[in-house]
């Protein structure tokens, strides 16, 4: 599998597996297990799915060593702010099974995402998280955020696709070296 560098001397595979509105308690579970057996190495869970228990699961059973395998979750929208997320994040970790999340990523640009931010940041420096980032992200919520950290992003999760090429937030990314990571990579199936 093919890695991209990050601005924080770490790596991301450039494919990955999500379980997005895949049910906890079994179905998560066998779907990261196939996955993990078909040769991805980076898996996309979140706090508001309700499956780190199962892709921690599936991880732990598939006898692969946890430095090959790359975990994405991410805070919701409730658990912002400093104390909350604190609290979040050793949810995630507990859920997941894991000593540390790969990358952990604020899920969407709304409430108090500097808090959260801070607590992002000293996960870090516990050694909690290895990388930090966003999810939905555009222009204008990154510039009322960025000048609040002492950590940059390494990532932005956006939809991104041929039907809609984010060029304008690619350009910004750029400019800092922030990797862009594409949900729906090959748009809706829609069209």
């Amino acid at each position: 599998m093919t890695n991209f560098n990050l601005i924080d001397n770490t790596t991301i595979p450039v494919i990955g597996f999500g379980v997005f509105m895949v049910p906890n308690n079994g179905p998560t579970e066998e779907a990261v297990s196939i996955a993990l057996k078909e040769g991805y190495r980076l898996i996309d869970t979140a706090a508001a799915y309700q499956n780190e228990s199962d892709v921690g699961k599936a991880v732990k059973k598939s006898g692969i060593s946890r430095e090959e395998i790359y975990v994405t979750s991410k805070l919701w929208l409730q658990d912002y702010g400093y104390e909350a997320a604190k609290k979040t994040i050793d949810s995630s970790l507990s859920k997941l099974g894991l000593d540390y999340i790969d990358l952990y990523l604020l899920h969407q640009p709304y409430g108090d995402t500097a808090g959260a931010w801070k607590a992002l940041e000293e996960a870090v420096r516990a050694g909690k998280i290895r990388s930090i980032g966003v999810s939905n992200h555009t222009v204008k919520f990154l510039d009322k955020l960025l000048p609040k950290m002492e950590i940059l992003l390494a990532v932005n999760q956006m939809e991104c696709n041929p039907y809609f090429q984010q060029k304008e937030l690619r350009e910004y990314l750029a400019k800092y070296n922030i990797r862009m990571e594409a949900w729906y990579p090959l748009g809706h199936a829609n069209r």
